[in-house]
């Protein structure tokens, strides 16, 4: 097509992208139109250096916010053709997208943008109610549909070897002092428009946890409420490591966790055992897979709660300036 987007166009679709997951709800996206074509960059005032040295977190994030953008541009009738990585002499364009051939959208692709606005990460304990076979099938063909594998945990051993990695990570970066400095400073306890609310935290660790979790200054739980004894651990992962493979899993793990909220599930990530190169490649190992492991997922059913803050759109827009 000779036609380009708009900055009405961008602005919409902007929208539905920035409700995408990111580590610490930094919200390292900015948005930009181009030559009539809509461009997705790292914002790189919201790296964090300690958590995400390699930038791998902030690659996966802004994936997952490019699956959003491209749900919302073919929902509304514009779907999009996507380079990732386009420029070589400018590595934070992760994508550029520029229209397709218009088509309507499909019952699935409308049943997936339904949950873009229900989607959250559920820190707080599932009940015990076993994910069915079919959604569990569900979940990993969304990732297979965005070139990714996805593997389902399932049985007390296969989910106790996993905790103990996970478990041995959360520890040799909890030794890290710049790290519990860095997750301080995104740990909201006044209303903000980025970071974790102490209302989305989760509750406060406890030792009888069989997995870790990060500390957002969350209340103490309940007498009862611990977390569940064998929760469905799922390992989302990719052929490779570049750049190019890490925006694949951020889409991937867009779709998975769409998928699941349109099942009726409810999903929170853990990071802690990829953050670790050891403990990554432990992971790699204890599944037999090839390819690189780019995040694990708890995934069940819990009680509703809220999604985390979002900036405002037009805070992330680089719009093209008007000509005098």
């Amino acid at each position: 097509m000779d036609a380009g987007y708009t900055v009405e166009q961008l602005r919409a679709a902007a929208t539905d992208a920035v409700r995408a997951p990111s580590l610490h709800n930094t919200q390292p996206w900015r948005f930009r139109l181009r030559d009539g074509g809509i461009e997705i960059l790292v914002d790189p005032s919201r790296r964090l250096p300690a958590t995400d040295p390699s930038g791998w977190g902030v690659r996966v994030a802004c994936g997952a916010a490019l699956f959003n953008l491209r749900l919302a541009l073919t929902v509304a009738g514009t779907p999009a053709a996507v380079r990732l990585r386009p420029y070589p002499a400018e590595p934070d364009v992760v994508a550029r997208l520029v229209p397709d051939v218009p088509r309507r959208p499909t019952p699935a692709e409308q049943a997936l943008y339904a949950a873009l606005a229900r989607r959250f990460s559920n820190r707080a304990p599932f009940w015990p109610d076993p994910v069915p076979a079919d959604a569990r099938w569900r979940l990993t063909e969304a990732a297979r549909a965005e070139g990714c594998w996805l593997e389902l945990l399932v049985g007390v051993s296969a989910v106790n070897a996993f905790a103990e990695i996970a478990r041995g990570a959360h520890r040799v970066l909890e030794r890290d002092p710049a790290y519990r400095a860095e997750r301080e400073e995104w740990v909201r306890a006044e209303p903000a428009p980025d970071g974790v609310p102490t209302s989305a935290g989760g509750p406060q660790a406890e030792p009888q946890d069989l997995l870790p979790s990060r500390g957002f200054g969350g209340r103490n739980r309940a007498p009862g409420r611990d977390f569940e004894p064998e929760p469905l651990v799922a390992v989302l992962g990719s052929t490779g490591n570049t750049a190019v493979d890490q925006v694949v899993a951020g889409q991937a793990l867009q779709r998975v966790l769409l998928t699941a909220t349109d099942a009726g599930l409810a999903a929170s990530l853990l990071s802690q055992p990829i953050e670790v190169p050891t403990a990554r490649e432990q992971l790699r190992l204890s599944l037999g897979r090839f390819g690189t492991p780019q995040m694990v997922l708890r995934i069940g059913y819990g009680q509703p709660g809220w999604p985390t803050p979002r900036r405002p759109v037009d805070e992330v827009l680089d719009l093209p300036v008007p000509r005098a």
